[in-house]
C-alpha cells in the first residue's frame, strides 16, 4: 500500500531501520538500503469487488523476522487485511503491535456490492474487532467518529496521526488557475468502490459545452476494462505513471468519487500541488477538505452534483484559485512530513 511505502521513508528519516514484511506476487527478500529491508510473502490475491490477499504462510516469515531482527517497535498496517491478523499472536508473546489504519473496513469503510459487504462485515466484526482489541495502541490517518470507537471499546488507546506527505516533492501552485485550457484528472485503480463509472459519466458530456476540456485517468486497471472500452474516445487512460508530481502540476480539477474511502494519498498529493479538488464526503476526503474552503465535497454516486461542481471550477478561474491555495495550506498545515514526524516521534518514545 502506498501509505505503508511513505512511513516506511519516513521513518527511515528519523533514523530508524525498517523491515518490511508484505504480501506480493512472489515470496522474495530485498535489501534496498542499510536502512530497508523488503520481505515479500506470496498471496493469492481476490479480484474486485472483494480486493482481498490471502497469504497462508505470513505468520511464519512474520515469526521469523521478529526472532532475526529482534525490533525495538513492531507496526501493523491496515485492520482485516490478511497482514493484520498476527496482531493478536504478537499480543500473547508479550510485544506492544501499534495498529495503524485508514479506516474501519466492515464497519465505517465498505464495498458498493451487497456480498463484499456482508463478508467484510463478519469478519470485521469477528476477526477485525480482535484485532482492534489486540493492539496496544491504534494510529488512525484521520479522526473517527467518537461513538464508534466507544462502541468498539478502544478509544483511550486511539490517537490520530495522517500519513503525511513530503510536501517538497509537489509544487506547481500559481500558474494552473487561469485559462481556456482545463484538465481534469482522476489518479487511483479502477475498482469499483472507487467510483471511477459516476466521474465518467458525470464528466465525459461536459466535453460539448467546454472545447478545452481535456480528461484524464492515472492508475492500475485491467486488460479490456469496460469502462477503458466506453470512455477510450474522450478519455485519456495512462494507467501506472512514476510522474504523478509532474502530472498533478498540470491538472487544474482533481476529482476522487470513491464510495468508501480512508485518507487518500493521491487528494493529499492533489491537494499539496494546489489543484482545485472535488471529493465524496466520506472518510478521510472530508477531513482534508474543508467545505468550500479547501475544495468542494459532494455524496457518493450524486453525479449531477459532482458535474456541477466541475462546471462551476471550469468558468471561475478565480474559485480554482482560492481553492488550489488554501488546499495547499491544510496539507501543510496538518499533513506535512514535519507535522506528522512529531507526532511519531512522541508515540514511539511512549513505545
Amino acid at each position: 500500500m502506498v501509505s505503508s511505502v511513505k512511513l516506511a521513508e519516513l521513518w527511515q528519516r528519523m533514523g530508524y531501520r525498517v523491515v518490511v514484511v508484505c504480501m506480493g506476487a512472489a515470496t522474495s527478500k530485498e535489501v534496498v538500503s542499510p536502512t530497508l529491508t523488503l520481505e515479500r510473502v506470496r498471496d493469492f490475491f481476490l479480484p474486485d469487488p472483494l480486493n482481498y490477499g490471502i497469504a497462508p504462510t505470513f505468520l511464519f516469515h512474520v515469526l521469523r523476522a521478529l526472532r532475526e531482527e529482534k525490533p525495538d517497535l513492531v507496526i501493523v498496517n491496515k485492520v482485516l487485511f490478511w497482514s493484520s491478523l498476527v496482531v493478536p499472536l504478537l499480543r500473547l508473546m508479550g510485544k506492544k503491535p501499534i495498529l495503524l489504519t485508514d479506516a474501519l473496513v466492515g464497519m465505517t469503510w465498505l464495498p458498493r456490492n451487497l456480498f463484499p459487504k456482508i463478508i467484510m462485515a463478519l469478519g470485521a466484526w469477528t476477526a477485525g474487532w480482535l484485532v482492534l482489541l489486540s493492539a496496544w495502541r491504534i494510529v488512525f490517518f484521520h479522526p473517527q467518529e467518537e461513538r464508534w470507537l466507544d462502541r468498539l471499546g478502544i478509544a483511550g488507546k486511539s490517537q490520530v496521526i495522517p500519513t503525511g506527505i513530503d510536501t517538497t516533492k509537489y509544487q506547481g501552485v500559481g500558474s494552473k488557475y487561469y485559462g481556456k485550457e482545463v484538465t481534469v484528472t482522476y489518479v487511483g485503480r479502477l475498482e469499483s468502490v472507487k467510483g471511477v463509472d459516476d466521474f465518467l459519466a458525470a464528466i465525459v458530456p461536459l466535453k460539448k459545452e467546454h472545447p478545452g476540456l481535456t480528461i484524464q485517468v492515472v492508475g492500475w486497471y485491467k486488460t479490456n476494462h469496460p469502462l477503458v472500452s466506453a470512455y477510450a474516445p474522450d478519455v485519456s487512460f495512462l494507467g501506472l505513471r512514476n510522474d504523478i508530481p509532474d502530472l498533478l502540476t498540470k491538472t487544474n480539477i482533481f476529482i476522487l468519487p470513491s464510495y468508501s474511502e480512508g485518507l487518500s494519498n493521491a487528494l493529499m498529493e492533489a491537494m499539496a500541488t494546489g489543484c482545485a479538488c472535488i471529493a465524496t464526503n466520506v472518510g478521510g476526503n472530508a477531513f482534508l477538505i474543508e467545505e468550500k474552503v479547501s475544495g468542494l465535497l459532494f455524496q457518493p454516486g450524486d453525479r449531477e452534483k459532482l458535474a456541477g461542481h466541475v462546471r462551476t471550477l471550469i468558468e471561475d478561474g478565480t474559485l480554482r484559485q482560492t481553492l488550489g491555495l488554501a488546499a495547499r495550506k491544510r496539507i501543510e498545515e496538518h499533513c506535512s512530513w514535519e507535522v506528522v514526524k512529531a507526532k511519531y516521534a512522541s508515540l514511539f518514545a511512549d513505545a
